[in-house]
């Protein structure tokens, strides 16, 4: 058996033959196979457009989710159906189109919305607020020639300092008593409001020469009491109308004499007007619900504001003297003062906002603070030129009150009224007796003293991130 092995029937030739014959019968559905994958490559490519174009619709509301479920979310409130997603974006179910979606879009969180700013000024109320300070002073054109004593001036001056300073430390009182309900500050000013007035009055009746000049400061007194109480309850439009009289007689000065008789009548019309109002807001304010077991604040907290009050009045007063004028200036410009107080709160909490260390927010915070004294200072250097003012002692003056308010509404009471003081002390009696160094630069110095004393107080009291969160 050394040839080779006769094959059998049914053996490998058949086997062979029957391999050839099932391939050519497999040529043709391999053939259709081809074809039908040649359609669907290109219906998968139009899935993956459809799944880019709508991860393209979708970026801006899925970039910010932190997880798939937020856009699967997301796609269920747009009414996403299983069919839908299966048919035209080629993925079995929601969550894995969600998946898709959320890998093709890079994550991107944006910024809130930026709040409305808490410190926004009522332009208006500012405004009239400083003409409010500065209208009273009609009554002195109309009724000045009525007073001739040599003692009215010195009469009135103490008797308007004693005010200006209760009326500080009174309408501190009263916003503290604000904050716990209308009423309780109501009977604040009720009680303290006249009790001013009478120790005002008291005050300058000591000094006065006559009977007219005693009514002159009565008068004064009265007013600066009603007023006072008008201002803490945001009865501005109410005084305004009050001083109408006062207005309308002084706009006619120009032309024509009225009279002693309308000299005195028209400031006196006035202040009854003003009185009037101020028990009409107080009796709508003690109509208010009471608040019970309210807590009421110690009067020493208030003293401070009493103090700066008489500070800055004799300052005011020193620098009048010479230069009447320019406490006109000064009055007038307490109305952007003011709205320049609010502008630095918002321009702070902005400046919170836009840093992100202690170092950066003190360097913005003296930016800001720079920036509102150049807006407040800026507009009171042509005035004193205008009026023949010193300008330099103007513009330390109004540093010195601006520095010393803007410390107050953040609640430090106790730097500005001490260097207020200190600032009088210094000059006053150098002023009023014409020692050396003279009375022309003894309150420039020491208002120039005040004011960078005051600047580095807000510097470094106002300039940390705590004192505005």
């Amino acid at each position: 058996m050394s040839g080779p092995m006769a094959l059998e029937p049914g053996g490998a030739e058949q086997d062979t033959l029957a391999l050839r014959l099932a391939d050519d019968r497999t040529l043709a559905p391999r053939a259709a196979d081809q074809h039908t994958l040649a359609l669907v490559r290109p219906g998968h490519d139009d899935r993956r457009d459809a799944v880019d174009r709508l991860a393209a619709e979708l970026a801006d509301r899925i970039a910010p989710a932190v997880h798939p479920y937020e856009v699967a979310a997301l796609l269920e409130s747009e009414g996403m159906t299983g069919e839908v997603i299966r048919e035209r974006y080629g993925h079995s179910d929601l969550f894995s189109l969600a998946t898709a979606l959320y890998e093709r879009i890079p994550r991107t969180f944006p910024d809130p919305p930026r709040p409305a700013d808490p410190w926004r000024p009522d332009h208006v109320r500012c405004a009239l607020r400083g003409a409010l300070f500065a209208l009273p002073g009609l009554a002195y054109a109309l009724a000045g020639r009525l007073l001739t004593e040599g003692g009215a001036v010195r009469a009135l001056v103490v008797a308007g300092l004693l005010s200006w300073a209760w009326n500080q430390a009174l309408g501190h009182r009263a916003y503290l008593r604000l904050a716990t309900g209308r009423r309780e500050a109501g009977r604040t000013l009720l009680k303290g409001a006249p009790l001013g007035a009478v120790a005002a009055t008291g005050a300058g009746a000591v000094l006065a020469g006559s009977g007219t000049t005693a009514v002159a400061v009565a008068a004064q007194s009265g007013y600066l009491a009603a007023a006072g109480a008008l201002l803490v309850l945001g009865r501005e439009r109410l005084l305004l109308a009050a001083l109408a009289p006062v207005i309308a007689g002084a706009a006619t000065l120009q032309w024509w004499d009225p009279g002693a008789a309308v000299r005195a009548g028209l400031p006196l019309l006035s202040l009854v007007g003003a009185v009037v109002a101020a028990g009409w807001a107080l009796r709508g304010t003690l109509a208010s619900t009471p608040v019970p077991d309210a807590a009421r604040p110690r009067l020493l907290r208030s003293l401070p504001y009493g103090l700066f009050g008489l500070a800055a009045g004799t300052l005011v007063f020193l620098a009048g003297r010479h230069h009447p004028w320019a406490v006109i200036v000064l009055t007038l410009s307490m109305g952007p003062a003011e709205w320049l107080l609010y502008r630095y709160r918002g321009l702070s909490v902005a400046a919170l906002r836009a840093t992100g260390t202690p170092a950066g927010f003190r360097l913005r915070s003296a930016a800001v603070l720079a920036g509102c004294l150049l807006v407040y200072l800026g507009p009171l250097l042509p005035a004193a030129l205008l009026v023949d003012a010193e300008p330099v002692t103007l513009l330390l003056l109004a540093t010195v009150l601006w520095t010393s308010l803007l410390l107050q509404a953040f609640g430090v009471a106790w730097p500005p009224a001490a260097l207020c003081l200190a600032a009088a002390a210094g000059s006053g009696p150098v002023s009023l007796a014409g020692l050396a160094p003279g009375p022309a630069t003894a309150l420039p110095l020491c208002c120039g003293a005040a004011a960078l004393c005051l600047t580095v107080c807000v510097l470094w009291l106002l300039g940390r991130p705590a004192a505005h969160g």
